[in-house]
Formats: C-alpha cells, sequence, structure tokens
C-alpha cells in the first residue's frame, strides 16, 4: 500500500504540468483562429455571393437588428484595411483626364478630334497626305450655290470645307467638284450659330489654326485667305474679320474698310456710343458675318455662345472677354475686304405670324435675343463678383 501511494502522489506534479502546457497551446490556438476567422469567413462571404449573385445572404439578428451581412461589412473595413489599399493602386483612377475618362491610362486618351477624312482600308498612319491646317463654316441654301463656288475658291487647300445646309438640300451641290471634299451637315431651319455650338466644338476642332465662320451672302472678289491669314499673324489678331465695302451697306464705322491700312482696330463712332476708346463699338469689336477666330479665342467664345440664342446677336460686343487686351487683339483686315450682299434668304425661313411677313418675326427673335444675352452676362458677371464678395459697382472690369 506504502508503495501504491507514493507512486499515486508523484504522478500528480506531472499531471498538473501537462495540463498546464496543454492549456496555455489551447489559449494560443484559440487566439490565432479568434484573429483569422472574421478574415476567413468575410472572403468565403464574398466569394459565395460573386458565385451566387442571385441569394441573399443576410441573415437579420431580430434582437439586434443588425445583419450578418453588415457585421461582415465592418469586420472587412476594419481587418483588411491592408487589402483594400493593394486593390485600389491596381485600378486606374487619373482625376487630370476629362471628365468621365479617369478611369483611363492617360496615354490611351484622346480628346481632341479633328474633321479629316479617313479610308476605309490601309494603314491609318497613311491616310493623311496633307492635314489641312485652317476651317471654314458656311450656312448655305443652294439658292446661293454660285456666290459659295465662288467664296469656296478663295481658300486653298490648306483649308477644311463645311457647309452647313439650313434648306435640306445637299445632292445638287456635287455639280461642284470641291464639294465632294467638303463636309456636308444638314438641319433645316437653322442658324449658323445653331450649328456651330454643335459641330465646332472646341476639342474637335483643335488643330486648326483659325476658323473662319461666315454667311453666304458675301462677295469675295478682293480677298484670298492665305493673305488674310499673313495679315492677321502680322498683326497679332485673334479674332477678326475682312474690311466692308462702304458701299455694301454699313452697320458700324468700325468694321468699314480703309483704304491706306493693312489692318486697323479702333475707330471714332457717334460720341454716346463709345464710353470708352478701347470698348465696342469703337474698338476690340467686329461683326457676326464674317469672324475669324484663332484656335484659342474659338474654345473661349464657343463656351460663351448660349445654346439656346441662336442668331448671335450681342456676342460682337462680347467677343472682347476671350482675349486680353482685347483692343489689341480683336481687328479688321483692309488689304483683304468683302462686300456685304445683304441677302435675306435665311429671315425669309421663317413663318408668318400674326400678319407679319416671315422675316419680321425672324429679326423681332434677334433683337429679343440680343437683349437676353445681355441680361445673362450681367448676371453672370455680378454673380461672380458678388461670390468673392466683391461689389460689381467696384470692380475694374469695364461693363
Amino acid at each position: 500500500m506504502g508503495v501504491l501511494l507514493l507512486s499515486s502522489v508523484s504522478r500528480k506534479p506531472n499531471e498538473s504540468m501537462r495540463l498546464i502546457v496543454t492549456t496555455f497551446f489551447g489559449v494560443i490556438l484559440g487566439f490565432l483562429i479568434g484573429v483569422s476567422f472574421p478574415t476567413l469567413s468575410t472572403t468565403r462571404c464574398n466569394i459565395t455571393s460573386a458565385l451566387l449573385p442571385g441569394i441573399d445572404f443576410a441573415y437579420e439578428d431580430k434582437k439586434t437588428g443588425l445583419s450578418t451581412q453588415t457585421a461582415l461589412n465592418v469586420f472587412s473595413m476594419k481587418n483588411s484595411s491592408s487589402a483594400h489599399n493593394a486593390s485600389d493602386t491596381s485600378k486606374i483612377w487619373v482625376p487630370s483626364n476629362p471628365r468621365g475618362a479617369e478611369r483611363l491610362p492617360p496615354e490611351i486618351v484622346r480628346a481632341e478630334s479633328d474633321l479629316y477624312f479617313r479610308r476605309l482600308w490601309g494603314n491609318p498612319k497613311e491616310d493623311l497626305t496633307y492635314e489641312p491646317k485652317y476651317l471654314v463654316a458656311f450656312t448655305v441654301g443652294y439658292d446661293q450655290s454660285k456666290n459659295i463656288d465662288a467664296a469656296v475658291k478663295k481658300f486653298s487647300e490648306n483649308f477644311t470645307i463645311v457647309l452647313f445646309h439650313y434648306d435640306g438640300r445637299t445632292t445638287e451641290w456635287d455639280e461642284f467638284e470641291w464639294s465632294k471634299k467638303a463636309i456636308h451637315i444638314s438641319a433645316r431651319r437653322q442658324t449658323k450659330w445653331w450649328y456651330a455650338k454643335r459641330f465646332l466644338h472646341p476639342d474637335i476642332v483643335a488643330q486648326y489654326d483659325y476658323i473662319f465662320i461666315w454667311d453666304e451672302d458675301l462677295g469675295v472678289e478682293h480677298f484670298n485667305a492665305e493673305e488674310y491669314i499673313k495679315l492677321v499673324r502680322k498683326h497679332g489678331l485673334e479674332i477678326s474679320q475682312p474690311g466692308l465695302d462702304p458701299n455694301g451697306g454699313l452697320t458700324w464705322q468700325m468694321t468699314k474698310r480703309r483704304v491706306d491700312h493693312e489692318v486697323h482696330k479702333e475707330t471714332e463712332e457717334r460720341l454716346s456710343w463709345c464710353t470708352d476708346p478701347h470698348l465696342p463699338p469703337c474698338a476690340a469689336f467686329v461683326e457676326i458675318m464674317a469672324p475669324v477666330f484663332s484656335r484659342d479665342a474659338w474654345r473661349c467664345v464657343w463656351h460663351m455662345m448660349q445654346n439656346d440664342l441662336v442668331h448671335g446677336w450681342g456676342l460682337d460686343f462680347a467677343l472682347r472677354k476671350c482675349v486680353e487686351p482685347s483692343h489689341e487683339k480683336i481687328g479688321v483686315v483692309d488689304a483683304q475686304w468683302i462686300v456685304h450682299q445683304s441677302v435675306p434668304s435665311l429671315g425669309n425661313q421663317g413663318e408668318s405670324d400674326n400678319g407679319k411677313a416671315p422675316w419680321q418675326g425672324v429679326r423681332e427673335r434677334c433683337r429679343n435675343e440680343w437683349r437676353m444675352f445681355q441680361d445673362r452676362f450681367t448676371s453672370a458677371e455680378n454673380a461672380y463678383y458678388q461670390s468673392l464678395g466683391i461689389n460689381p459697382s467696384n470692380s475694374s472690369e469695364p461693363h
């Protein structure tokens, strides 16, 4: 009995030590499993949800109101931040890309385009034997086709020719060989500013150094487009127009051709018309019948044009907002001049209303649009200065 008792007593310390060691390893193992369990569970749920998107795995505890999916999301946010960071860096997001293209690598983004014709075959790099540097757009009806034919011949192959057809007649123009290389856009009873706002976006015409936006009733016997551009460059004009023959019916003295000048940038008008010699209509002014814009100036003017004001009245007085100093960068080219024939073709596209002739309704809308444009511009300027805490009447910007 004494031997048995001694043996029993000697085993108790060993069993106690074994119990302590087992408990210690059990705690360690439990801790490791506990740490890894949320991540494994979240991963498992995410994979399952991805494979079976039609099944809702969320379970809501009726006592707490907390769904299983919500709890898993919380665990995922807290314990998988490093995994998310690694995932984010693998996705493309470039804030400096154009709006809507942030997910694209910058080198694939092409924010600008052109109006160059492309072949349907061959190597794209070999499509263009030359790239026109300028663009001229005429808003036309077929009744003025002979006049446009004469005008187009004053523009070299350095020009892309665009015809905006307000009468819907396009196929008849095929009688002119140059027409087969021109771009034809047709929408009935629309003005050139309606077309320009919709089809001459600055990113579409970005390849062109100068953009001509002309009426159809211009006599060009004394005009050459290449020589015109040379003078524009020489005198640093960002916005310009050819001088007008004084016998062709003038509206403003500023656009009247001067025989003894290459270019002029200011004039004298009635005293009450010019509060400042550097402001329209005495300077920084051209009319909207035959304006020519540099690439940068056109980008600004396009954004200033109102989508619903289609006649462009009032634009001529606001063009100065797009260049600085405007009285030096806006001017009239006298050495290359044109004749305004004053053909009211677009006016006749209107409709009779309350006994008024079609052209009367068109003219009335023109005047209304001018007033609306002025009101909008003044309101926008005032809102801008007020947002800066500046009294608009105290701003240094002339109105």
